[in-house]
C-alpha cells in the first residue's frame, strides 16, 4: 500500500523571509571603534552631505543618506531631502545634542539589514515583502521604495551605507544595484583618502 504523496504549496520566493526583522549585529563595537579612528560617524560632514545630493540626482530620488550604524542608532553624516528644513527624515529618540533628521532609531528602515547582510538590497516596493513592509519608516514617513549599499573599507569593515528612498513605487532593476554600488565604492575611496590625510597631518 503506497502512502498518498503530501502536498506541496508553492509560495513566490521572497529574498527578506530570511532576515529578521530587526537583525542582529555582531561588529558594532568593531565598527564604531573603526570610525572614531576615521573621525566619522557621530556629526555632519559637508563631503558627506555633497555626496548625499549626488547621489539624489544620479538616482532622481528624493531622499539619499550617508548612514553610519552603531549598536543604537543611525547616524545620517551625509543627508539630502527635498527640504532639509522639514528633516522628514527624523525618526525615533536623539540625544538631545543631535542635529534634527540626523537620528534615525536602529529598528527602523533597511539600512541596518543592508550591513549585516554586507550586500546591496534592492526594494522596488517594500510593500511586496511582508517582513519588510511592517517597518515604522512606512507609515511614520511613507517609505515606499528603497536602494542601498553597505561600505566596505580597506579593512574588510562594513562602516555603514548609502541609500536612496522614494515615497513611491520604483522600478530601480539592475542599473539601479549597479549605480548604487558604485556609489559606494566611490565613497569608499573618499573615505580612504579622508584616512590618508589624517595620517598626513598626525
Amino acid at each position: 500500500m503506497t502512502r498518498p504523496v503530501p502536498r506541496v504549496s508553492y509560495a513566490s520566493y521572497d529574498p527578506t523571509r530570511h532576515l529578521l526583522l530587526t537583525p542582529e549585529d555582531h561588529e558594532a563595537p568593531a565598527r564604531v571603534a573603526r570610525l572614531r579612528a576615521l573621525g566619522i560617524g557621530d556629526a555632519p560632514l559637508p563631503a558627506f552631505d555633497a555626496f548625499a545630493r549626488k547621489l539624489a540626482r544620479t538616482t532622481r530620488a528624493p531622499y539619499a543618506m550617508v548612514n553610519f550604524i552603531d549598536e543604537h542608532r543611525q547616524y545620517f553624516a551625509g543627508l539630502y531631502t527635498p527640504d532639509s528644513e522639514q528633516a522628514p527624515v527624523e525618526l525615533g529618540p536623539a540625544p538631545p545634542s543631535a542635529q534634527p533628521g540626523r537620528v534615525m532609531a536602529r529598528d527602523h528602515g533597511y539600512c541596518p539589514h543592508v550591513i549585516v547582510r554586507r550586500k546591496a538590497l534592492v526594494l522596488e516596493d517594500v510593500c511586496d515583502y511582508p517582513r519588510f513592509a511592517g517597518n515604522p519608516v512606512v507609515d511614520e514617513i511613507g517609505i515606499r521604495s528603497y536602494l542601498g549599499a553597505p561600505l566596505i573599507d580597506r579593512t574588510g569593515m562594513a562602516l555603514g551605507t548609502v541609500c536612496v528612498v522614494d515615497l513611491e513605487r520604483r522600478p530601480w532593476g539592475r542599473e539601479g544595484l549597479e549605480t548604487i554600488k558604485a556609489m559606494a565604492a566611490e565613497l569608499v575611496e573618499q573615505i580612504h583618502r579622508m584616512e590618508q590625510g589624517r595620517g598626513e597631518e598626525g
